[in-house]
Protein backbone atom coordinates (compact mmCIF):
# COMPACT_ATOMS: atom_id res chain seq x y z
CA UNK A 1 0.00 0.00 0.00
CA UNK A 2 1.41 3.20 -0.79
CA UNK A 3 2.55 5.40 2.48
CA UNK A 4 1.25 8.98 2.54
CA UNK A 5 3.30 11.83 4.67
CA UNK A 6 2.36 15.08 5.66
CA UNK A 7 4.94 17.72 6.44
CA UNK A 8 4.35 21.06 8.34
CA UNK A 9 7.80 23.17 7.39
CA UNK A 10 7.14 26.62 8.89
CA UNK A 11 9.49 29.60 9.59
CA UNK A 12 9.01 33.47 10.25
CA UNK A 13 10.89 35.10 7.22
CA UNK A 14 9.34 38.63 7.80
CA UNK A 15 5.89 40.40 8.81
CA UNK A 16 3.73 43.50 8.57
CA UNK A 17 3.98 46.51 10.77
CA UNK A 18 6.33 44.60 13.01
CA UNK A 19 5.34 40.80 14.60
CA UNK A 20 2.15 41.11 13.65
CA UNK A 21 1.37 39.04 10.45
CA UNK A 22 2.11 37.29 7.13
CA UNK A 23 2.04 39.52 4.18
CA UNK A 24 -0.08 39.00 1.20
CA UNK A 25 2.98 39.20 -1.45
CA UNK A 26 4.64 36.21 0.49
CA UNK A 27 1.51 34.40 0.68
CA UNK A 28 1.23 34.54 -3.55
CA UNK A 29 5.09 33.79 -3.95
CA UNK A 30 4.82 30.80 -1.37
CA UNK A 31 1.66 29.18 -3.43
CA UNK A 32 3.44 29.31 -6.60
CA UNK A 33 6.25 27.87 -5.51
CA UNK A 34 4.64 24.98 -4.16
CA UNK A 35 2.76 24.74 -7.18
CA UNK A 36 5.50 24.28 -9.48
CA UNK A 37 6.27 21.68 -6.65
CA UNK A 38 3.39 19.68 -7.64
CA UNK A 39 3.83 20.21 -11.13
CA UNK A 40 7.25 18.91 -10.78
CA UNK A 41 5.53 16.06 -8.93
CA UNK A 42 7.77 16.89 -5.86
CA UNK A 43 4.32 16.98 -3.68
CA UNK A 44 1.01 16.33 -4.31
CA UNK A 45 -0.91 18.44 -2.51
CA UNK A 46 -0.28 21.88 -0.42
CA UNK A 47 -2.01 24.63 1.69
CA UNK A 48 -1.08 28.07 2.66
CA UNK A 49 -1.25 29.22 5.63
CA UNK A 50 -0.24 31.27 8.32
CA UNK A 51 0.14 31.37 12.58
CA UNK A 52 1.14 35.02 12.89
CA UNK A 53 4.20 36.28 11.41
CA UNK A 54 4.89 32.42 10.13
CA UNK A 55 4.58 31.26 7.11
CA UNK A 56 3.10 27.73 7.17
CA UNK A 57 3.92 24.65 4.40
CA UNK A 58 1.29 22.51 4.73
CA UNK A 59 2.11 19.73 2.00
CA UNK A 60 1.39 15.84 0.93
CA UNK A 61 3.82 13.80 -0.71
CA UNK A 62 4.83 9.89 -1.38
CA UNK A 63 8.57 10.54 -0.19
CA UNK A 64 8.84 10.07 3.50
CA UNK A 65 10.07 12.03 6.28
CA UNK A 66 13.14 14.30 5.91
CA UNK A 67 13.22 13.84 2.46
CA UNK A 68 15.75 16.10 0.64
CA UNK A 69 13.47 17.30 -2.38
CA UNK A 70 10.19 18.26 -0.35
CA UNK A 71 12.57 19.88 2.48
CA UNK A 72 14.67 21.47 -0.54
CA UNK A 73 10.98 22.87 -1.97
CA UNK A 74 10.12 24.52 1.40
CA UNK A 75 13.25 26.01 2.31
CA UNK A 76 13.82 27.21 -1.26
CA UNK A 77 10.51 29.05 -0.84
CA UNK A 78 11.68 30.74 2.56
CA UNK A 79 14.72 32.15 0.63
CA UNK A 80 13.39 33.67 -2.10
CA UNK A 81 10.19 34.74 0.12
CA UNK A 82 13.25 36.18 2.58
CA UNK A 83 14.87 38.12 -0.53
CA UNK A 84 11.21 39.36 -1.36
CA UNK A 85 10.75 40.77 2.25
CA UNK A 86 14.09 42.48 1.90
CA UNK A 87 13.63 44.29 -0.98
CA UNK A 88 9.76 45.65 0.29
CA UNK A 89 11.61 46.33 3.39
CA UNK A 90 9.09 44.47 5.79
CA UNK A 91 9.83 43.54 9.20
CA UNK A 92 12.48 40.99 10.61
CA UNK A 93 13.08 39.57 6.71
CA UNK A 94 14.39 36.13 7.01
CA UNK A 95 14.59 35.74 10.88
CA UNK A 96 14.22 32.30 11.39
CA UNK A 97 16.68 31.90 8.02
CA UNK A 98 19.99 30.63 9.80
CA UNK A 99 21.90 30.03 6.82
CA UNK A 100 21.18 30.28 3.04
CA UNK A 101 23.01 26.74 2.39
CA UNK A 102 21.12 23.81 2.44
CA UNK A 103 22.00 20.64 4.13
CA UNK A 104 19.45 17.68 2.82
CA UNK A 105 16.95 19.01 5.25
CA UNK A 106 16.02 21.83 7.35
CA UNK A 107 16.95 20.64 10.59
CA UNK A 108 19.46 22.92 12.13
CA UNK A 109 18.50 25.90 9.92
CA UNK A 110 16.03 27.92 11.53
CA UNK A 111 12.47 26.41 9.96
CA UNK A 112 10.50 23.94 12.02
CA UNK A 113 9.34 21.21 10.97
CA UNK A 114 6.53 18.05 11.70
CA UNK A 115 5.60 15.12 9.44
CA UNK A 116 4.23 12.15 9.86
CA UNK A 117 4.35 9.04 7.51
CA UNK A 118 0.65 6.79 7.54
CA UNK A 119 -0.66 4.13 5.26
CA UNK A 120 -4.25 5.98 4.78
CA UNK A 121 -7.25 4.58 6.56
CA UNK A 122 -11.14 4.02 5.28
CA UNK A 123 -11.42 7.99 6.26
CA UNK A 124 -8.18 9.87 7.77
CA UNK A 125 -9.46 13.21 9.33
CA UNK A 126 -6.26 15.56 10.91
CA UNK A 127 -5.72 18.48 12.93
CA UNK A 128 -2.78 20.44 12.00
CA UNK A 129 -1.50 22.71 14.91
CA UNK A 130 0.20 25.90 14.64
CA UNK A 131 1.59 27.96 17.64
CA UNK A 132 2.87 31.63 17.44
CA UNK A 133 4.54 33.44 19.85
CA UNK A 134 5.38 30.27 22.24
CA UNK A 135 8.31 27.68 22.55
CA UNK A 136 7.87 24.10 21.28
CA UNK A 137 6.90 22.58 24.99
CA UNK A 138 3.68 24.67 24.39
CA UNK A 139 1.80 21.84 23.38
CA UNK A 140 3.09 19.07 26.25
CA UNK A 141 -0.06 19.81 28.43
CA UNK A 142 -2.84 19.36 25.40
CA UNK A 143 -0.97 16.65 24.20
CA UNK A 144 -0.69 14.76 27.36
CA UNK A 145 -4.85 15.58 28.11
CA UNK A 146 -5.42 14.00 24.37
CA UNK A 147 -3.73 11.26 24.92
CA UNK A 148 -3.84 10.45 28.31
CA UNK A 149 -6.33 11.83 30.49
CA UNK A 150 -10.11 10.38 30.85
CA UNK A 151 -11.20 13.66 32.06
CA UNK A 152 -10.50 15.04 28.49
CA UNK A 153 -10.56 12.04 26.26
CA UNK A 154 -13.80 10.14 27.03
CA UNK A 155 -12.51 7.28 24.22
CA UNK A 156 -9.61 6.33 26.62
CA UNK A 157 -12.87 4.70 28.90
CA UNK A 158 -15.26 3.72 26.40
CA UNK A 159 -13.71 2.92 23.45
CA UNK A 160 -11.69 -0.21 23.42
CA UNK A 161 -9.54 0.68 20.72
CA UNK A 162 -8.11 3.68 23.12
CA UNK A 163 -7.91 1.61 25.84
CA UNK A 164 -4.27 0.08 25.86
CA UNK A 165 -3.11 3.62 25.88
CA UNK A 166 -0.51 5.52 24.09
CA UNK A 167 3.56 5.86 23.97
CA UNK A 168 5.19 9.28 24.58
CA UNK A 169 8.48 9.65 22.71
CA UNK A 170 9.90 13.02 24.25
CA UNK A 171 13.12 14.45 23.65
CA UNK A 172 15.58 16.24 25.55
CA UNK A 173 16.01 19.36 23.26
CA UNK A 174 18.81 21.26 25.40
CA UNK A 175 21.11 18.26 24.96
CA UNK A 176 23.42 19.37 22.22
CA UNK A 177 22.82 15.95 20.34
CA UNK A 178 19.10 14.98 19.91
CA UNK A 179 18.18 12.63 22.88
CA UNK A 180 14.94 10.78 23.19
CA UNK A 181 13.03 8.58 25.76
CA UNK A 182 9.95 6.31 24.64
CA UNK A 183 7.48 6.23 27.87
CA UNK A 184 3.86 4.76 27.74
CA UNK A 185 0.73 5.86 29.54
CA UNK A 186 -1.28 5.24 31.70
CA UNK A 187 1.51 2.58 32.84
CA UNK A 188 4.42 5.50 32.76
CA UNK A 189 2.21 7.76 33.51
CA UNK A 190 3.98 9.73 36.50
CA UNK A 191 7.03 9.57 35.01
CA UNK A 192 5.53 11.09 32.07
CA UNK A 193 4.17 14.16 33.64
CA UNK A 194 7.69 14.47 35.15
CA UNK A 195 9.23 15.20 32.31
CA UNK A 196 6.49 17.12 30.50
CA UNK A 197 6.29 19.79 33.09
CA UNK A 198 9.48 20.81 32.57
CA UNK A 199 8.10 22.64 29.00
CA UNK A 200 11.26 24.31 28.26
CA UNK A 201 13.73 21.26 28.19
CA UNK A 202 11.36 18.14 27.36
CA UNK A 203 8.80 18.68 24.64
CA UNK A 204 6.64 15.58 22.99
CA UNK A 205 8.35 14.77 19.58
CA UNK A 206 5.68 11.93 18.38
CA UNK A 207 2.72 9.69 19.88
CA UNK A 208 1.95 6.30 19.01
CA UNK A 209 -0.99 4.14 19.95
CA UNK A 210 -0.11 1.21 21.70
CA UNK A 211 -0.05 -0.93 18.68
CA UNK A 212 2.30 1.11 16.89
CA UNK A 213 0.20 3.25 14.86
CA UNK A 214 1.65 6.90 14.57
CA UNK A 215 -0.87 9.41 16.22
CA UNK A 216 1.12 12.34 16.55
CA UNK A 217 3.53 14.77 15.23
CA UNK A 218 5.28 17.68 16.45
CA UNK A 219 8.42 20.18 15.65
CA UNK A 220 10.92 20.49 18.65
CA UNK A 221 13.16 22.81 16.69
CA UNK A 222 15.06 25.44 19.50
CA UNK A 223 16.64 28.14 17.11
CA UNK A 224 18.80 29.46 19.93
CA UNK A 225 20.45 26.18 20.68
CA UNK A 226 21.47 26.70 16.76
CA UNK A 227 22.41 30.03 16.82
CA UNK A 228 23.59 30.94 20.14
CA UNK A 229 21.69 33.64 20.87
CA UNK A 230 17.91 34.64 21.16
CA UNK A 231 16.74 34.70 17.31
CA UNK A 232 12.89 34.12 18.01
CA UNK A 233 10.79 31.74 19.56
CA UNK A 234 10.59 28.52 18.22
CA UNK A 235 6.71 28.55 17.80
CA UNK A 236 5.74 25.22 17.48
CA UNK A 237 3.52 23.01 14.69
CA UNK A 238 1.94 19.58 15.44
CA UNK A 239 -0.48 17.25 13.25
CA UNK A 240 -2.57 15.27 14.76
CA UNK A 241 -4.37 12.21 13.82
CA UNK A 242 -8.66 11.49 14.54
CA UNK A 243 -10.71 9.19 14.79
CA UNK A 244 -11.56 5.44 14.37
CA UNK A 245 -9.49 3.66 17.28
CA UNK A 246 -7.77 7.54 18.10
CA UNK A 247 -9.02 10.29 19.72
CA UNK A 248 -12.29 12.15 18.06
CA UNK A 249 -11.66 15.63 16.71
CA UNK A 250 -13.44 17.12 19.35
CA UNK A 251 -11.28 15.34 21.92
CA UNK A 252 -8.93 16.90 20.40
CA UNK A 253 -9.83 20.47 20.65
CA UNK A 254 -11.71 20.04 23.71
CA UNK A 255 -7.41 20.10 25.12
CA UNK A 256 -7.36 23.52 24.04
CA UNK A 257 -10.28 24.85 26.16
CA UNK A 258 -7.89 25.85 28.76
CA UNK A 259 -5.53 28.83 27.90
CA UNK A 260 -2.66 27.53 29.72
CA UNK A 261 0.67 29.44 30.23
CA UNK A 262 3.43 29.25 27.65
CA UNK A 263 6.45 30.85 27.11
CA UNK A 264 7.56 33.87 24.60
CA UNK A 265 5.20 36.29 24.37
CA UNK A 266 6.84 39.87 23.99
CA UNK A 267 10.81 39.44 22.92
CA UNK A 268 10.46 35.59 23.86
CA UNK A 269 10.79 36.72 27.35
CA UNK A 270 7.47 36.67 28.92
CA UNK A 271 4.67 34.31 30.38
CA UNK A 272 1.02 34.45 28.58
CA UNK A 273 -2.13 32.12 28.43
CA UNK A 274 -1.93 30.22 25.00
CA UNK A 275 -5.56 31.50 22.71
CA UNK A 276 -6.90 29.15 20.50
CA UNK A 277 -8.29 31.61 17.52
CA UNK A 278 -9.59 31.22 14.30
CA UNK A 279 -7.53 32.39 10.85
CA UNK A 280 -8.97 35.79 11.11
CA UNK A 281 -7.25 36.53 14.67
CA UNK A 282 -4.14 35.10 13.49
CA UNK A 283 -1.99 37.97 14.19
CA UNK A 284 -0.38 39.18 16.80
CA UNK A 285 -1.03 42.55 17.97
CA UNK A 286 -1.07 43.34 21.82
CA UNK A 287 2.47 43.18 23.33
CA UNK A 288 3.22 41.41 20.44
CA UNK A 289 0.77 38.96 21.85
CA UNK A 290 -0.93 37.21 23.83
CA UNK A 291 0.51 33.32 22.24
CA UNK A 292 -2.20 32.24 19.91
CA UNK A 293 -2.94 28.72 18.16
CA UNK A 294 -4.68 28.08 15.16
CA UNK A 295 -6.27 24.77 13.77
CA UNK A 296 -7.21 23.65 10.63
CA UNK A 297 -8.84 20.71 10.04
CA UNK A 298 -8.35 18.48 6.96
CA UNK A 299 -8.73 14.78 5.25
CA UNK A 300 -6.24 12.86 3.55
CA UNK A 301 -7.46 10.97 0.77
CA UNK A 302 -5.28 9.50 -1.72
CA UNK A 303 -2.35 11.90 -0.83
CA UNK A 304 -4.44 14.86 -1.36
CA UNK A 305 -5.57 17.27 0.93
CA UNK A 306 -9.55 18.02 1.61
CA UNK A 307 -10.33 21.00 3.66
CA UNK A 308 -9.48 22.95 5.38
CA UNK A 309 -12.01 23.92 8.21
CA UNK A 310 -10.94 26.63 10.46
CA UNK A 311 -11.60 24.41 14.02
CA UNK A 312 -11.25 27.14 16.80
CA UNK A 313 -13.54 29.64 14.55
CA UNK A 314 -16.41 29.30 16.85
CA UNK A 315 -18.44 30.59 19.65
CA UNK A 316 -17.49 27.45 21.28
CA UNK A 317 -14.24 28.72 22.41
CA UNK A 318 -15.57 32.47 23.13
CA UNK A 319 -15.13 31.55 26.95
CA UNK A 320 -12.03 30.79 26.75
CA UNK A 321 -10.56 33.47 24.76
CA UNK A 322 -12.23 35.62 27.15
CA UNK A 323 -10.58 34.11 30.20
CA UNK A 324 -7.26 33.98 28.42
CA UNK A 325 -7.82 37.94 27.91
CA UNK A 326 -8.55 38.27 31.89
CA UNK A 327 -5.14 36.20 32.29
CA UNK A 328 -3.10 38.42 30.04
CA UNK A 329 -4.78 41.45 32.14
CA UNK A 330 -3.46 40.27 35.13
CA UNK A 331 -0.13 39.44 33.88
CA UNK A 332 0.60 42.60 32.26
CA UNK A 333 0.19 44.50 35.35
CA UNK A 334 3.23 42.45 37.05
CA UNK A 335 5.42 44.47 34.28
CA UNK A 336 9.24 43.26 34.45
CA UNK A 337 9.06 41.37 37.19
CA UNK A 338 8.40 37.15 37.71
CA UNK A 339 6.31 35.56 36.89
CA UNK A 340 5.46 37.51 34.05
CA UNK A 341 9.09 38.06 33.02
CA UNK A 342 10.57 34.48 32.11
CA UNK A 343 13.54 33.12 34.97
CA UNK A 344 16.79 33.91 34.36
CA UNK A 345 17.58 30.38 33.46
CA UNK A 346 14.74 30.95 30.57
CA UNK A 347 16.23 34.27 29.74
CA UNK A 348 19.75 33.41 28.69
CA UNK A 349 19.36 33.66 25.19
CA UNK A 350 17.33 36.77 25.05
CA UNK A 351 18.91 40.35 25.43
CA UNK A 352 18.75 40.64 29.18
CA UNK A 353 22.07 39.08 29.43
CA UNK A 354 23.61 42.35 27.58
CA UNK A 355 22.48 44.72 30.42
CA UNK A 356 22.83 42.80 33.44
CA UNK A 357 26.71 42.17 32.20
CA UNK A 358 27.01 46.50 32.55
CA UNK A 359 25.66 45.86 36.00
CA UNK A 360 28.01 42.94 37.26
CA UNK A 361 31.26 44.45 38.14
CA UNK A 362 29.09 47.26 39.85
CA UNK A 363 28.58 44.58 43.09
CA UNK A 364 31.30 44.47 46.29
CA UNK A 365 31.25 42.21 49.04
CA UNK A 366 30.43 44.80 51.29
CA UNK A 367 27.21 46.37 52.21
CA UNK A 368 27.41 49.93 50.86
CA UNK A 369 26.56 53.23 52.90
CA UNK A 370 25.88 55.97 50.26
CA UNK A 371 27.85 58.69 50.55
CA UNK A 372 26.96 61.39 52.91
CA UNK A 373 24.75 59.24 55.12
CA UNK A 374 24.34 60.49 58.80
CA UNK A 375 25.22 58.06 61.10
CA UNK A 376 22.92 57.69 64.33
CA UNK A 377 25.13 59.28 67.34
CA UNK A 378 21.94 58.94 69.90
CA UNK A 379 22.29 57.28 73.42
CA UNK A 380 21.27 53.06 72.94
CA UNK A 381 21.10 53.09 75.97
CA UNK A 382 17.73 55.78 76.11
Amino acid sequence: MVETTISVIKADIGSLAGHVVVPDFLFELARKELKAGVENKIINDFYVTNAGDDLELIMTHNKGENNEEVHRLAFETFLKGTELAREKKIYAAGQDILSDTFSGNVKGMGPGSAEMTIEERKSEPFAILMADKTEPGAFNLPLFKIFADPFNTAGLVIDPNLHDGFRFVIQDIMKDVPCFVEMKCPEEMYDVLALLGSTGRFTIKKVYRADGMVCASVSTDKLHAVAGKYVGKDDPVAIIRAHSGLPAMGEILEAFTLPHLVSGWMRGSHTGPLIPVGLKDSRCTRFDGPPRVIGLGFQVSNGMLVGPVDLFDDVAFDITRQRAMEVSDYLRRHGPFQPHRLSDDQMEYTTLPKVLSACANRFVEEEIVPKGTVKDTSDSAE
